[in-house]
This record gives structure tokens, C-alpha cells and sequence, in this order.
């Protein structure tokens, strides 16, 4: 390990591991370290070791280990048989010194990505890139028997803040909306069902979310043409409208645009996304379930989390109704309040996770805008 200055040690779940010291003083420290650790994805590899303790893979790969942090803690929290990849030699010996630390017997492998899922295919794989996942789902799908499980951390593009980046690399049209989190996150459900169905695979997201500055989906990938063809029916897009809140889902892989039914100005459609649920009830409760077994540092907030999703609508956007009361010039009532208002009116309402001022409903938005005004 004499390529590597200094280590710390740091403890996750059960699971204790070294990674490089980094320069705390940087604006973004991970970057400063020989192989890359962020401390700030905890709760993203949290949620992972609890997915796989209730969804038991046959085996898993973590395809880019790094400090090998990820699949360790599945090897040593779940207990299946675990693969670690990573190009760069210096995190290989980082990850077998951190596998004999945790005394866990795993396989390390220093391959490219695409080649070696040309050659192998595993259970579960994990794609967790510095940056964009887009470039390895191909790959990952290609590899992967059952279960798909995907990090991405270019949310700009993904989200519309950077839109020619979004086009190129997930083949939609990203739009910086109020409700962009959910945008970011529907996108590449979409673009991952296009990569699969081509292979007559269907996907089916279990559990999926966005928070800060990543999103996270885990799926189960399932054979057949009868399959992809039932997931190429969740695609579909969102016609926002360019001066008012409005906009309507339209399935289909072909956008069919028209005028804002509330105002008259032009929509912009936005996708394709993936529309409707993005979670598996099933899978959720027993999560939530096991959590209390789990001894997780951010077992609070994960537990706060699941519970949100288990009660999100499955519609594919969501209103923020501070936006809507600063356009309705009143103060915004207690959320508690709006939602309730909603459905007394006789519709559907409740929080999201995207946003602590969002409302997921299958009401017009003028109907939150009444509400709000009430005295």
C-alpha cells in the first residue's frame, strides 16, 4: 500500500474500511484523493444493503469499486457472494486491503467495464460512475440476470440545467422545471428501458429516488418480448406549459404536442420519461421492515425516506405550492393543510420526497391555487 500516503479508517453499518486521506480544504474533497470515496453517498449505500437483504441476488458485482466501499458491506452485511471491479490498479489494492480488513472473501478484478461483462454475467450488478451512468447501461443490461442498480450524478443534464448535454447522452428533451428532481430521475428510467427492451428485456423499477445531487434507481430486469413491450408502454412524455403551471402525461413513444388547455400558450414536451409508479410496494414494506434489523448510520433518514416513497403518488410530477401561492400573491399555508384541502375537493394528495414544499395529486393546479386563497 505504499502508493498511498496516509489512510483513515472509517465505519459504515457493520462494516469498518480504509480509504485515502483527502484535502478537506478542496471544494470538492473526494476529488482530491488517489481513489475515490464520498462520504456523502452514505445513505445511497445504505439504501443498497438493505435493497439486497430483502431481494437475496445470487451473487453481486460492484462494477466500479473504488475503495471497494459498496461491495464490501453487501459481502459482509448480506452475505452472497460478492465481485469487485475496478480499472485503476491503486483501488484494487485498496479494495483487497479493505476486504482481508473486513474479513470477507470476495473476488477483486481489474478489468474494464465492457470487457468484462462481454465475458460474464451476474445477478445483480451495481454501475455507480463518476459522472454519467449512460455510457455503461448497455453493458450493465447485457451482464446483468435479474436485478440492475444504477447511480447517476450528472443531474444538470439531466435535469435540463444542461440541456445539449442531457440530448447527447440520454437521447431526450431534459426541462429545467420546478419539478426537475423528478425529471432527472424519470429520464434515465426511460432511457434504461430503451437500452433493454432492444434486447427483447423488460424492466420493472423496484425502488427508486433522487436526492441532493444524485438519483438512484434499482430495477429487475425480466426476459422476454412480451415483457419489453409492457415496459415500452410506461413511456411517455410531460407537455409543460411555457406560462402557466399546466401540464398533462401522454403515453406513447412519439411526443403529440398542442396548445396549454388552460391558457392557450404553447407546451414543450418533455422525455421521454418513464411515467407512473417507480416502486414496488412489496419491496418497500420489507424494507421498511427490516430496517429496524439493520444497523445503519443513516437508518433515520432512510427510514423517513421509504416511508415518503411508500405513500408517493404515481403520477409523474409534482407541484410546489409555495410556487403556486407566490403566484397566487398569498402566504402558502401549512402543507398539512393544502393537502388536506386537495382532498376534501374529492382528489388525490400527498408529499414527495423530491421536495419538502412539493404536493404529488391528480388535481388541476388551479384547484391548490382556490385552496391556497381560502381564507
Amino acid at each position: 500500500m505504499n502508493e498511498f500516503m496516509e489512510l483513515s479508517e472509517v465505519e459504515e453499518g457493520r462494516t469498518r474500511f480504509f480509504i485515502p486521506l483527502q484535502d478537506h480544504t478542496h471544494a470538492f474533497p473526494p476529488g482530491t484523493a488517489a481513489v475515490f470515496y464520498n462520504p456523502r453517498m452514505e445513505l445511497n449505500r445504505d439504501a443498497t444493503v438493505l435493497f439486497v437483504s430483502v431481494t437475496r441476488p445470487r451473487d453481486y458485482l460492484d462494477a466500479m469499486g473504488a475503495s471497494g466501499a459498496r461491495g464490501i458491506r453487501i459481502a459482509s452485511e448480506c452475505s452472497i457472494p460478492v465481485t469487485i471491479n475496478d480499472r485503476n490498479p491503486r483501488a484494487i489494492s485498496l479494495i483487497q486491503r479493505n476486504a482481508s480488513h473486513a474479513g470477507v472473501d470476495i473476488e477483486v478484478t481489474c478489468r474494464d467495464i465492457h470487457t468484462l461483462l462481454s465475458l460474464r454475467r451476474f445477478d445483480a450488478i451495481d454501475i455507480d460512475p463518476y459522472g454519467s451512468p449512460a455510457p455503461f447501461c448497455d453493458s450493465a443490461i447485457r451482464g446483468t440476470f435479474r436485478y440492475l442498480m444504477i447511480t447517476a450524478t450528472d443531474t444538470a443534464p439531466l435535469c435540463g440545467a444542461h440541456k445539449k448535454a442531457g440530448i447527447r447522452r440520454y437521447f431526450a428533451n431534459p426541462v429545467n422545471t420546478v419539478y426537475h428532481a423528478e425529471i432527472g430521475l424519470r429520464i434515465l428510467l426511460a432511457f434504461v428501458v430503451r437500452e433493454a427492451v432492444k434486447y427483447d428485456r423488460g424492466v420493472r423499477p423496484l425502488f427508486c429516488f433522487s436526492r441532493e445531487h444524485y438519483v438512484r434507481a434499482h430495477f429487475c430486469l425480466e426476459d422476454g418480448a412480451g415483457k419489453a413491450d409492457a415496459s415500452i408502454t410506461g413511456i411517455g412524455y410531460i407537455h409543460q406549459c411555457t406560462s402557466c403551471p399546466d401540464r398533462r402525461e401522454q403515453s406513447g413513444i412519439l411526443p403529440v404536442s398542442g396548445p396549454c388547455p388552460s391558457c392557450g400558450s404553447a407546451t414543450v414536451p418533455i422525455g421521454p420519461i418513464w411515467l407512473g409508479a417507480i416502486q414496488d410496494m412489496g419491496v418497500l414494506d420489507t424494507m421498511l421492515k427490516r430496517l429496524p434489523e439493520q444497523p445503519l448510520n443513516t437508518g433515520r433518514k432512510l427510514g423517513v425516506l421509504l416511508a415518503i416513497l411508500r405513500d408517493e403518488l404515481p403520477v409523474s410530477s409534482f407541484y410546489d405550492y409555495h410556487m403556486l401561492a407566490k403566484r397566487a400573491k398569498v402566504s402558502p399555508r401549512p402543507i398539512g393543510e393544502v393537502i388536506a384541502g386537495i382532498m376534501d375537493a374529492g382528489y388525490r394528495a400527498g408529499r414527495t420526497h423530491y421536495s419538502g414544499t412539493g404536493i404529488k395529486t391528480d388535481a388541476p393546479w388551479q384547484v391548490i391555487v382556490d385552496i391556497l386563497k381560502c381564507p
